[in-house]
């Protein structure tokens, strides 16, 4: 029997998930509660519907004129359903179709034999750091980041193609010893090819309160672009 994979939602439009115009998979489902999430529907893990490999290869074919830049799969926590990911990256890969993993990190065990079996058909890997510091990570996520860390770790050895995300989050991640710590981390790792750091913002809030969910930073207000700005410049400082 076909594995199947728990789907929040499909976009077959995705403009900002990697290289090009990407069918973009989110799974439902994630570990992680980061205070600025902005896809909340999509912690729960029994919740929406479910997809084999080869149904959603059939609804990419659907679209294929128009997503030429590949699969991005994103969440939710695409790890979190590894096995059904590796048959779904396999599948698009075996018909030479870009694919690019949208991942926090948090799962990575390098332990696990899978992962090294998913990186057989895994194109670009887009990280998102989010925090340096780990006590701080804790009180952004509620977890560790020694797994995210290890995992930037990993994919440089194995040299995969990693694409670093950081937010920058006024009071929490925006302060310059920790941007320039994540430079300094990033200077390490020699499989970087691309380097997004992201305002802060919080369009999200009326998604919580349709949820039924309280917004944790509700005080916080977004970051402006020049401070966007200023908070890359110091992580390309921190990577000289």
């Amino acid at each position: 029997m076909a594995l199947e994979g728990n789907i929040h939602s499909i976009e077959t439009f995705g403009t900002v998930d990697g290289p090009g115009v990407r069918f973009v998979v989110f799974f439902q489902g994630c570990p992680m509660r980061c205070l600025y999430c902005h896809n909340p529907d999509t912690w729960n893990f029994n919740e929406n519907k479910k997809f084999s490999s080869d149904e959603l290869f059939m609804e990419y074919e659907k679209t294929k004129e128009f997503t030429k830049g590949g699969l991005t799969a994103t969440g939710g926590e695409p790890l979190a359903q590894i096995d059904f990911l590796i048959e779904l990256f396999k599948k698009f890969h075996e018909n030479n179709i870009h694919t690019a993993l949208d991942t926090s990190g948090i799962l990575f065990d390098e332990k696990n034999s899978k992962f090294d079996e998913l990186m057989k058909y895994t194109n670009l890997v887009m990280l998102d750091i989010k925090h340096i510091d780990d006590d701080e990570h804790k009180k952004l996520t509620g977890h560790s980041n020694k797994n995210v860390l290890n995992f930037a770790k990993y994919l440089s050895k194995k040299n995969i193609p990693m694409w670093i995300r950081h937010v920058v989050v006024p009071s929490y991640t925006y302060k310059k010893e920790y941007l320039y710590k994540l430079g300094q981390f990033i200077k390490t790792l020699k499989n970087v090819v691309a380097l997004d750091i992201l305002p802060y913002h919080n369009m999200a809030i009326p998604k919580y309160k349709e949820l039924n969910i309280d917004y944790p930073l509700l005080n916080v207000e977004p970051l402006s672009k020049e401070d966007a700005i200023i908070a890359r410049n110091i992580v390309l400082d921190g990577m000289k």
